[in-house]
């Protein structure tokens, strides 16, 4: 399977790759990126404004069950999306969450943070509990249109 993808660059997975974990998050609508062997989401539930979900194509359902290769792609992915973030949106903080409690595909959860509410489009987003970790029950309202802007600005933030 990851054969398959190998070279992939901003191009949407075809759908007989995508994992379960992916579809979960709502792939192919939601991506922003495909790397390699990383596909980068817009969390449909936006925590915070540009809260994203990375998750790994290999069929890997432990950390450690990841190829080398994944391992050392995921240090070039980090810092993109790092990178591509805070020309975005201008975080304070960011974290990453790795639960794989309900979904068993390897992905992190990636929370940009905010000490002050942040305007995008017109929409005030909160981060609900800065400066403490990410509380997740509590989300800021978004539409599916609202999230194609986010998803296009990112995109137009990252490295190319």
């Amino acid at each position: 399977m990851t054969q398959a993808i190998i070279g992939l660059r901003m191009d949407k997975l075809p759908t007989n790759t995508l994992n379960a974990t992916m579809k979960k998050f709502g792939a192919p609508g939601t991506q922003i990126k495909t790397f390699g062997r990383w596909t980068m989401l817009l969390r449909p539930t936006q925590v915070t404004l540009g809260s994203l979900v990375l998750i790994c194509a290999e069929p890997a359902t432990q950390f450690s069950q990841l190829s080398q290769d994944a391992f050392t792609e995921l240090h070039t992915v980090t810092r993109e999306i790092e990178q591509g973030l805070e020309r975005a949106f201008a975080f304070d903080k960011i974290n990453y969450l790795m639960l794989m409690m309900v979904d068993p595909d390897v992905h992190f959860h990636i929370f940009p943070r905010y000490a002050d509410p942040k305007n995008f489009e017109g929409h005030e987003f909160l981060d609900h509990s800065w400066p403490g970790p990410p509380d997740l029950t509590r989300t800021n309202p978004t539409s599916p249109d609202l999230h194609q802007v986010i998803i296009t600005h990112i995109q137009q933030n990252l490295a190319i």
